[in-house]
């Protein structure tokens, strides 16, 4: 793909869950450019919101001077999504399977699982910096 075909739009916002309504609206936004239909524009939303709120809550534990980064990257059948936070990295394997029956009734720890099963492609990977940076990519079936 040529970078010319390929666009950007990177959001920097502060640790604090009133922020995710302009996340969803910037999603809403692309997926439509990438012409999503409006289930998988629905699942997308709940699979970027679960990120966003992780980096939040688990990432930045709620501290509104650390940043949360949410990069969109717009490819011609594709929408990629790229989480960042400021926080200590966690161990994905070590996330409690949540369709396990000592944890079918826990109403938390689903937003992986979430994330896996809403979006084509997922991956976490951890900056030298510091910071855990979740990767989704979602491709247009149509």
């Amino acid at each position: 793909m040529k970078s010319s075909e390929l666009r950007t739009v990177k959001l920097e916002i502060a640790s604090r869950l009133e922020m995710l309504d302009m996340v969803q609206a910037v999603l809403g936004q692309l997926g439509t450019m990438v012409a999503f239909d409006d289930d998988a524009l629905h699942y997308m939303s709940v699979a970027v919101r679960e990120a966003v709120v992780n980096a939040i809550k688990h990432g930045n534990r709620m501290d509104e001077d650390r940043r949360v980064g949410i990069d969109f990257l717009v490819h011609p059948r594709a929408l990629e999504i790229k989480v960042r936070d400021e926080g200590q990295g966690f161990d994905p394997q070590s996330v409690p399977d949540p369709v396990a029956p000592e944890n079918l009734l826990k109403s938390y720890g689903r937003g992986i699982f979430f994330m896996r099963s809403f979006m084509d492609e997922v991956a976490w990977s951890f900056p030298a910096r510091g910071g855990t940076v979740v990767r989704m990519l979602k491709r247009a079936t149509s």
